[in-house]
């Protein structure tokens, strides 16, 4: 299992590496919260792959299989409220 915790060190399973190397997890510092471009990025990037999917699903893989487009339809339902809560979840947001 690989976990990050901080920018630039990360533990598999017992192991750390990076700058956190010795460290003990209570003692390491938890990350902050995301940078307004890192959140814009990721609202972008998610909405892009849904768009994606309902495109190619309803142009491309309805014809192939009615299931997997109606799999991929359901799944680009879901991705936008998750962008919506990724691009919001900044500090100034936080009340």
């Amino acid at each position: 299992m690989v976990t990050f915790r901080a920018v630039g060190s990360f533990h598999v399973g017992k192991m750390r590496v990076g700058k956190d190397a010795g460290k003990e997890a209570s003692e390491m510092p938890l990350p902050g919260p995301l940078g307004l471009g890192t959140r814009k990025r990721a609202y972008f990037v998610m909405m892009g792959v849904c768009l994606v999917l309902i495109v190619l699903a309803w142009t491309l893989i309805w014809r192939f299989s009615i299931l997997a487009s109606v799999v991929m339809s359901a799944v680009a339902l879901v991705i936008p409220p998750l962008a919506a809560i990724v691009a919001n979840a900044g500090p100034a947001n936080r009340q």
